[in-house]
């Protein structure tokens, strides 16, 4: 699919201000709703949808972000790479540390702004990585397409014997 013919959101609209929870209180708490329509992430990723509900804990190391995020990507599908509309779960818990803080991979600016981008697009990466898209169902087809993969590529996909096994198939063939 062609990303860049559909318009998007800048991912400015990925960026919280959280400066109200910098208060001297460490126990405050405050939930956003995200519901943005497709937002490009980075150059490599564009976001047909983010929607979610995001739980953010202020701590005595920073602003703790708990949610469970849903996102769609345009893809393919594993098997028979027919165009998708990938959709993901994202269950996300992380701690943003305090503008100077070393022990956290997320920062939140002086201006008490946190930048949701680098972490989305870090766990929609992981996350299309090792869930792959394509889902047989019971026949054995496509869970997207329902499609085989022999009727996909045009022919059935003969068993292969690995070479080092080759002996060993001759002596059970020969019993």
């Amino acid at each position: 699919m062609s990303q860049s013919s559909k318009s998007h959101l800048s991912k400015r609209v990925l960026k919280l201000n959280v400066g109200f929870l910098f208060g001297e209180n460490s126990a405050l708490t405050h939930n956003s709703e995200l519901d943005v329509p497709r937002v490009r992430v980075a150059d490599d990723l564009i976001l047909n949808q983010l929607k979610g509900i995001i739980h953010l804990s202020r701590t005595k190391e920073g602003i703790l972000l708990q949610t469970t995020l849903t996102a769609s990507i345009d893809d393919n599908c594993f098997r028979c790479l027919e165009d998708i509309d990938h959709v993901m779960e994202l269950n996300i818990q992380e701690l943003y540390g305090f503008h100077g803080s070393k022990d956290t991979e997320f920062h939140i600016d002086e201006d008490g702004i946190l930048d949701l981008t680098p972490l989305i697009r870090s766990e929609v990466l992981i996350e299309q990585a090792y869930c792959k898209p394509c889902r047989l169902n019971a026949s054995g087809k496509c869970g997207y397409c329902d499609k085989t993969f022999a009727e996909v590529t045009g022919y059935e996909q003969e068993e292969r014997l690995d070479p080092r096994f080759a002996v060993l198939k001759k002596l059970l063939d020969s019993q």
